[in-house]
């Protein structure tokens, strides 16, 4: 309930709906009324929050539009390479710099790295809102700005995924990437079996069957993905997205596992997220790391895109909107930092500043991307 009702307050005032459930749960949990921890309350909570966060990259796959995506294919490439890039140095500079990194530390450089990791997602849902509202979707700068939120959230992925398995210093660098090129192999084969068996799947339309086996599917993806690769369950559950959003039961599939997802699993994850914000931990230190990393967050990106824009040969005003498009963070960022805490390569107390900018750049885009359109 809490949740759904600050998202439709949220809405009402012109932001996201996934804020309002970020703050739904800050004020259950300890930060604010500690009605729910997740120390004690957390298996179950940990379990569903985890489902949600892999049917939410999964329902993102079924939402790509690979034709849109091949239209602006190279500028948006170039705006998203840029777009991973420069926050991802910025990320690491402000981190190492302001931690006295030991950069000798294998492992002290990785968790610098793993900041930066976590700048360089994008939120295309909140993206494609803010750009519908304002009515931009559909022309030269919402299309490039959609293409390279999509491309970025790949490539955000595969960075996670490569610095994630880097860290374990035993790990041969080559045989890491040998692994990722032999799962994107497998990829490659799944995708041409399913296009062979496209009139029969096709056939199996509106069917509940249809639903189901598509659902079974992702899990499964999902699983063998970190189970036998050692990539991330939310890239597999991603690329499953991927692989059927040409299938025209895409839709029909999306509105089915969308009900499963927004009515209870979904929400328990941005729920989730807000739960284990602890601010009352939060030293002098780390509030002033919270303010640089917002700072950070959203010149970066700025910066990065514009100037991958610019490259493209778009005007100085198109360039400054495309980057501010794609200041939001939104859920990317909270699953990049839950699996970083996973792993061990960020530290929990560093979960609640990643929130907090996650909720200012939510908050800030919308807000400078009507700046920028207003004539």
């Amino acid at each position: 309930v809490s949740t759904k009702v600050l998202g439709i307050f949220s809405k009402k005032v012109k932001m996201p709906q996934v804020v309002g459930a970020l703050v739904a749960g800050v004020i259950l949990g300890p930060s604010v009324l500690n009605l729910v921890q997740m120390e004690s309350d957390g298996n179950f909570l940990a379990y569903m929050a985890e489902i949600g966060v892999i049917l939410l990259m999964f329902c993102a796959g079924l939402e790509t539009d690979l034709s849109e995506l091949k239209a602006n294919g190279v500028a948006s490439f170039i705006v998203a390479m840029c777009g991973v890039i420069v926050p991802l140095a910025g990320g690491f500079i402000a981190y190492a710099l302001y931690f006295h990194v030991d950069v000798s530390s294998f492992h002290e450089c990785m968790k610098a790295v793993f900041v930066g990791t976590v700048l360089t997602a994008t939120s295309v849902s909140i993206t494609v809102e803010t750009l519908r509202e304002l009515g931009h979707l559909k022309g030269k700068v919402g299309s490039t700005i959609l293409g390279a939120a999509i491309i970025d959230d790949i490539l955000g992925i595969i960075v996670l995924t490569i610095v994630t398995s880097l860290e374990d210093t035993s790990v041969n660098p080559a045989a890491v990437f040998g692994k990722i090129a032999l799962y994107f192999v497998v990829i490659a084969v799944i995708w041409f079996v399913l296009a062979k068996l496209k009139p029969f799947l096709e056939s199996q339309d509106q069917l509940r069957r249809t639903a189901i086996l598509a659902l079974a599917f992702c899990f499964l993806m999902a699983y063998v993905s970190e189970k036998f690769f050692g990539i991330a369950d939310i890239t597999g559950a991603y690329l499953a997205g991927i692989i059927l959003c040409r299938l025209p039961e895409r839709f029909y599939i999306y509105n089915k596992i969308e009900v499963l997802s927004y009515m209870m699993i979904t929400p328990i994850f941005f729920a989730s997220i807000g739960l284990n914000v602890d601010i009352h931990g939060m030293t002098q230190t780390l509030i002033v790391f919270t303010i640089i990393l917002c700072v950070i967050a959203v010149i970066s990106k700025i910066a990065g895109c514009g100037l991958g824009a610019l490259l493209c040969k778009y005007g100085k005003r198109e360039s400054v909107q495309i980057g501010a498009g794609m200041v939001c963070r939104g859920e990317v960022a909270l699953i990049v930092a839950q699996k970083g805490i996973s792993v061990g390569l960020l530290s929990e107390v560093f979960f609640a500043p990643v929130v907090i900018m996650v909720l200012v750049t939510t908050l800030l885009s919308p807000i400078i991307l009507k700046m920028l359109f207003t004539k």
